[in-house]
């Protein structure tokens, strides 16, 4: 079986520890450019109070929101430290300068 992925953006339009929002028919997501050049991608609304994240601060493999300072894990989607919650987490790569996300993930997340 073929997975399908939708490329989202050139991969040099994010900066290192920087972030770009994307919308796709199943909502907004945050597209995450690491220090080391990983790529992440995650609801963009922090499970707290829906701050976006795509407007966070990256620091390893991690984004601290801008407006409580929850810490969330990019690999996970996990809430840091004492704080609970999690947001969705969608399959990323990078192939030939461009950022794809798994389509068929997508589409799952936005049928449940």
């Amino acid at each position: 079986m073929t997975t399908d992925w939708i490329d989202v953006g050139a991969f040099d339009a994010i900066p290192a520890r920087g972030a770009r929002m994307v919308r796709t028919p199943q909502g907004c997501i945050a597209v995450f450019r690491t220090a080391t050049d990983e790529v992440f991608a995650l609801d963009n609304a922090c499970p707290h109070k829906k701050g976006p994240l795509a407007d966070g601060i990256v620091h390893g493999n991690k984004v601290t929101c801008p407006l409580h300072n929850w810490v969330i894990s990019l690999e996970t989607g996990l809430a840091q430290g004492a704080d609970e919650g999690a947001v969705e987490t969608y399959p990323a790569r990078v192939e030939n300068g461009r950022i794809l996300i798994e389509a068929a993930f997508l589409k799952r997340q936005a049928a449940e």
